[in-house]
């Protein structure tokens, strides 16, 4: 497995979504930007802040479903708002509310600005495939299935663990380990036996947690060491950093 930068022993790779496969992080930094900012012009002081893409994103919401990260942002600001319903429009005060105006300012960026793929991501998938791996992509994002078909790489995935199948099974989502460690079951793989591409801190420590056999930190924002004291095995810029080119 030397080609491919990771122990011998690896039998599956696990893949997360947003900024490991697509270039989708920025986008999805930008609409939580857009949505925060604009609840938080009711509050004053440090309450008030506006939201940091950069530090509150990775910190608060980066790899978390979207009412988690609506609660660990809010939260670290001493703000608490009523659950509601998953089903609150986006106007509503309440931590579902808030989501789901994010999720609908993410909708109207990618339909207006597209999607684009990671080119190194793209080689190394054909590559761990052609090397016989299982594959899995693994994303909190409930619009998983159609960033992947927008850009052609649903293809190369045997199981898919997003938002909407942690839903429908009530598997708890990054920093918990539920859902690689469901992506890992499905392929009938062990743990230990698979290895988890993320960029977000939060998915290290679901690495960390989940006991994996490898963890490699994509590190698109000057994070590394950060990846690496979350429980980074490997930290690349790129996953053609691994090898794989054929």
């Amino acid at each position: 497995m030397t080609q491919l930068g990771l122990p011998d022993t690896i039998q599956a790779c696990l893949f997360d979504l947003d900024g490991v496969v697509t270039k989708t992080a920025v986008v999805h930094a930008a609409a939580w930007k857009e949505a925060f900012d604009a609840f938080l012009r009711d509050y004053d002081g440090e309450q008030g802040r506006p939201f940091d893409a950069h530090a509150d994103y990775d910190e608060y919401v980066d790899g978390r479903p979207r009412a988690d990260g609506v609660r660990a942002f809010l939260a670290s600001r001493g703000i608490h708002l009523p659950e509601g319903e998953p089903g609150d429009p986006p106007d509503a005060r309440t931590v579902h509310g808030l989501g789901n105006r994010k999720n609908e300012l993410l909708l109207e960026k990618i339909r207006t600005g597209g999607v684009e793929a990671y080119e190194g991501t793209l080689r190394y998938l054909e590559a761990v495939r052609a090397a016989g791996l299982r594959t899995a992509i693994v994303s909190s994002s409930a619009n998983c299935q159609d960033v992947l078909r927008s850009v052609g790489a649903e293809h190369f995935f045997d199981v898919r663990i997003d938002g909407v199948v942690a839903a429908e099974r009530n598997l708890p989502g990054k920093p918990r380990p539920d859902t690689f460690l469901a992506a890992a079951r499905d392929l009938g793989v062990e743990a230990s036996r698979a290895a988890v591409f993320e960029d977000a801190l939060a998915g290290m420590d679901a690495g960390r947690a989940g006991r994996f056999g490898c963890v490699v930190g994509v590190d698109r924002v000057g994070q590394t060491d950060a990846l690496y004291a979350h429980g980074a095995d490997i930290v690349v810029k790129d996953l053609a950093e691994l090898g794989g080119e054929r």
